[in-house]
């Protein structure tokens, strides 16, 4: 495969020629969200979710109110959302690199200087002109925490970014550890005294010290692949782009949790995203991206009023006027949730994030300056997590039935036409599914289904304006059971089951099987597999921490053994010396008087390449 060097010097500069457009050779990421049959199947799913609404608000298919009441909201909330986004998946396809990218990106290095230099096999110290003018991008890598491993790999990677950049590492962590490790690897340091702020008040923070015009963000554990600036730097030769956003990839699919929050974002990375590039409504996920510091300091810097800053700092900038790309190009590779506990935190910072949008800062309010499309795109983000609480309207629907004969829906219709409306909507949602993720993930339904806790919870601190602690998704701490943070599903499991066992009775009672008991088991079992789940979670990590502790208890015997040989040794020594003659014990230890005297120890050296700010509210070490 050709390098970037030798494009450099085999490739004239397709750009040259401005009559012409250059022609690129690589797959665009887009295409697969133009394939014509992913455009044909959008379009049955979005006929499909009007016919089944059709049919829930046919007034003669009407059944009790309060079934019904819940029926109509849950899937008002779901049938809403999917027709916005098959309509943002309609818009994707487009390739936000124009003629002023490729122009830009073709004489991003300058060849000569990099001969010159000698540095053809260190592409990490080429320098980047835009414009005709050197660029040096500030890397800043966010840390709170986590293992000195995960910073290692993500600081290592970064320092051999390709283009000539500084490599920040931002620890509101404190610690020292990781300082020494940024000393080691040769990045840049920098402590805070406080952590206000969160996340974006370390960043802001770092800005007050760095200069660079364009600034990268990455969590601690999204390690950049090499070309990350090579492949986004060039988009800000339009002086409107406020930031390149990439999708956030993830390498650690290795269990339920894990599999199941990692695909729960592959579609909007993939095909919603890109869509939002059409109406300039792709918003920054917080890792993973590039800025133009200028952009921040317009709006006063990065948001700090919420634990989601991501989103609101781009509803600022939009709402300013800049311009936001996004690429479905990966990037950089991280780490999601493992844990029921890491899960539970992350979607709980996001959730809230949406909520405070929705009930502060209505996207439709005519005091927005955003266009309708951008009206649009945010009000789906606000109220995006609302699909994760319908399936609890949902899930109370079959107990009505069983317990109180109160149906939703008074169907004349045979069972076929009733599964015919029914899947018009839910089986073409999957089969879309299967379509953009290549297959079934039950995990992404496990998941979807079960996480309504949490949503709740995030509205109700959105509502009351409660103040959200800093979680990190690759935090590494003591053992917590995953059952602490899923009191609420297995209390609604255990309802559920009994509801079960109830309509099992009730059917053998009356020999009719209802869909009220098929839905209501079919709900047990889910929830069921979720606690399965989080059993095996949980055991897995105990018998990591029984491994754990008695590896620790055979080193500390390991050392208690050296100690107890070296003091043996020590107390054998001082025998032999006791027994020994007194004339040979003189000799051997008076000194002779012409001896030299014994060099002095040296003075310990300061680290190379270290300072320390004289201000009392920060450390950085470069």
């Amino acid at each position: 495969m050709a390098t970037t060097l030798d494009r450099l010097i085999l490739e004239p500069r397709q750009t040259d020629d401005t009559r012409s457009r250059p022609r690129s050779t690589r797959r665009t990421e887009g295409e697969a969200s133009q394939s014509p049959s992913l455009m044909l199947l959008v379009l049955l799913a979005a006929a499909g979710i009007l016919v089944y609404a059709a049919f829930l608000l046919n007034p003669a298919n009407r059944g009790d109110w309060l079934p019904y009441a819940l029926v109509i909201t849950a899937e008002t909330i779901l049938v809403a959302h999917a027709l916005l986004a098959m309509w943002t998946v309609l818009s994707s396809g487009s390739d936000p690199r124009g003629f002023a990218f490729h122009h830009a990106q073709e004489r991003l290095y300058d060849l000569t200087e990099i001969l010159r230099d000698g540095a053809e096999d260190e592409p990490w110290r080429w320098q980047m002109y835009l414009d005709d003018r050197p660029v040096t991008p500030d890397v800043f890598i966010t840390t709170y925490g986590e293992d000195l491993g995960t910073i290692r790999r993500t600081v290592s990677a970064a320092l051999r970014i390709q283009g000539r950049h500084q490599t920040w590492v931002l620890d509101d962590g404190r610690s020292d550890d990781v300082r020494d490790l940024a000393a080691e690897l040769g990045a840049r340091y920098v402590r805070r005294l406080s952590s206000g702020g969160a996340k974006a008040g370390n960043i802001n923070h770092a800005l007050t010290l760095a200069s660079g015009e364009y600034f990268m963000v990455l969590d601690a554990d999204f390690v950049p692949l090499p070309g990350f600036l090579h492949e986004t730097v060039p988009f800000f030769a339009g002086q409107d782009v406020a930031f390149v956003q990439t999708p956030q990839t993830y390498g650690n699919y290795d269990n339920v949790i894990s599999r199941g929050a990692g695909y729960m974002q592959a579609m909007f990375y993939q095909y919603v995203q890109p869509g939002r590039n059409r109406f300039n409504a792709a918003f920054c996920v917080g890792t993973n991206v590039i800025y133009r510091r200028q952009a921040i300091d317009s709006i006063g810097g990065i948001y700090t009023d919420s634990k989601s800053e991501d989103v609101w700092t781009s509803l600022m900038l939009h709402e300013s006027g800049w311009r936001t790309v996004y690429i479905p190009m990966t990037l950089a590779i991280g780490d999601t949730p493992e844990t029921v506990e890491a899960y539970t935190k992350q979607q709980l910072r996001w959730a809230t994030g949406g909520f405070e949008i929705m009930l502060t800062h209505n996207p439709l309010s005519r005091k927005r300056t955003l266009t309708m499309d951008q009206r649009i795109a945010y009000l789906v983000t606000a109220t995006h997590y609302l699909t994760g609480i319908a399936p609890l309207l949902l899930l109370l629907v079959p107990p009505l039935d069983i317990y109180f004969d109160l149906s939703p829906m008074d169907l004349t219709t045979t069972p076929l036409t009733w599964a015919l409306y029914y899947s018009s909507f839910y089986v073409l949602q999957i089969l879309l599914a299967f379509y953009t993720l290549g297959s079934f993930r039950w995990e992404v339904l496990l998941l979807a289904s079960v996480s309504f806790p949490i949503y709740v919870r995030a509205l109700i601190n959105a509502v009351l304006r409660r103040e959200q602690a800093w979680h990190v998704t690759g935090k590494k701490g003591a053992y917590r059971s995953p059952f602490a943070f899923m009191l609420p599903q297995v209390l609604v499991f255990q309802f559920l089951l009994v509801t079960t066992v109830v309509a099992l009775w009730k059917t053998q009672t009356s020999g009719v099987v209802t869909l009220a008991l098929a839905w209501n088991a079919t709900n047990t079992l889910i929830l069921g597999g979720f606690i399965i789940t989080a059993w095996r979670e949980g055991r897995r990590a105990r018998t990591e921490l029984r491994v754990q502790e008695r590896a620790e208890v055979r080193a500390r015997k390991r050392a208690e053994g050296s100690r107890q040989r070296a003091v043996a040794d020590l107390e054998d020594d001082a025998a032999a010396l006791a027994l020994a003659p007194s004339g040979r014990a003189t000799t051997s230890s008076s000194a002779p008087a012409h001896s030299a005297p014994a060099p002095a120890a040296p003075a310990p050296a300061a680290p190379a390449h270290s300072a320390y700010s004289a201000r009392p509210d920060r450390e950085v070490t470069s």
